[in-house]
């Protein structure tokens, strides 16, 4: 669904302008039944050309290992031999989303579906793929993570393989595409001015940032969704949703309720990447000190009471 919420291109003029042919989409296509199980055997013997995989979901091993919680339908094969013997011969493999990068929720509590990403397991490396395992064009699995994923991160990867130009500097260290990691979350956010002054919300629909009580680890979250919005407009700060570092593995078991923050001795545990704890403490308290009175009544109000005050330039000289 995020998918096809494509923009500039959309998901069907992507298709058309990157040369890209959808062979199958268990929504997309017309296709299925013997008619599906014929061209995957194809595929598979080399007879049908397969350029990139793309997998949405997690991979399924249970119960215990043997992958019958799902079968592909029409065959007694479990679906993740399919998708080994399909990653055998595909130039390129795509994660689209954190279920199949590294399991994301269906991973969460009890696995009882022991679901694992393609390439990942949480945060170990080796999940369905083991750690060294290359794609016909020498690359790992590219984990476009993301719960849901950005539209635009799928289509720009999948434009940058089908020009031939995604390499392995390309990616991080959990294999993501740095075109969209190599930013934070935090980075564009609407609340950024009342971060600077630490003057933060108390509850969800307050105004201020919501990193010291709400949960938000937007300075830790490796995105660009306050870059380019969602839809043109959206993202879940935007919104009034902290961020809960849906890109990352892990992210679905932080330990805590997604809307607290947990704190040490009134310090919040996750400080913002790169940033030494006794740095951040001295500059929150010098940001506290400083807080225009403007940004302590608004950051706890349900809307904007007081805009910025006018400054006259009157009696000033000018050059």
């Amino acid at each position: 669904m995020s998918l096809l919420n494509a923009e500039n291109p959309s998901l069907y003029e992507l298709f058309e302008q990157a040369g890209i042919e959808l062979l199958w989409h268990p929504s997309l296509s017309e296709r299925g039944g013997r008619a599906l199980i014929e061209l995957l055997q194809s595929i598979v013997a080399g007879d049908t050309r397969l350029d990139i995989l793309c997998l949405e979901g997690s991979v399924m091993k249970g119960p215990n290992g043997t992958g019958k919680f799902h079968l592909l339908s029409g065959t007694d094969t479990p679906m993740f031999e399919w998708l080994e013997k399909l990653a055998g011969v595909a130039d390129v493999v795509l994660a689209v989303g954190s279920c199949a990068a590294f399991g994301g929720i269906t991973a969460a509590g009890d696995n009882i579906g022991e679901a694992i990403g393609l390439q990942y397991d949480g945060e170990q490396p080796g999940g369905l793929l083991p750690q060294t395992w290359r794609s016909r064009g020498e690359l790992p699995v590219i984990n476009v993570a993301g719960c849901p994923v950005h539209p635009g991160w799928v289509t720009d990867s999948l434009l940058l393989i089908a020009d031939r130009q995604m390499q392995g500097d390309q990616i991080d260290e959990y294999q993501r595409p740095r075109l969209y990691t190599d930013h934070l979350v935090h980075h564009g956010c609407p609340r950024n001015e009342y971060y600077e002054f630490k003057a933060s919300a108390e509850k969800p629909s307050d105004q201020g940032c919501m990193m010291e009580n709400m949960g938000c680890l937007g300075t830790q979250a490796r995105a660009d969704c306050n870059i380019r919005p969602w839809n043109g407009s959206g993202s879940c700060l935007k919104g009034g949703y902290a961020c809960i570092n849906c890109t990352a593995p892990g992210f679905e078991e932080p330990g805590h309720a997604f809307s607290e923050t947990p704190k040490v001795a009134g310090i919040p545990v996750g400080l913002p990447t790169d940033m030494p704890k006794a740095w951040f403490v001295a500059l929150a308290s010098l940001a506290k000190a400083a807080t225009p009175e403007r940004l302590r009544q608004n950051a706890t109000s349900e809307r904007l009471i007081y805009p910025p005050a006018h400054t006259s330039t009157k009696g000033r000289d000018k050059s």
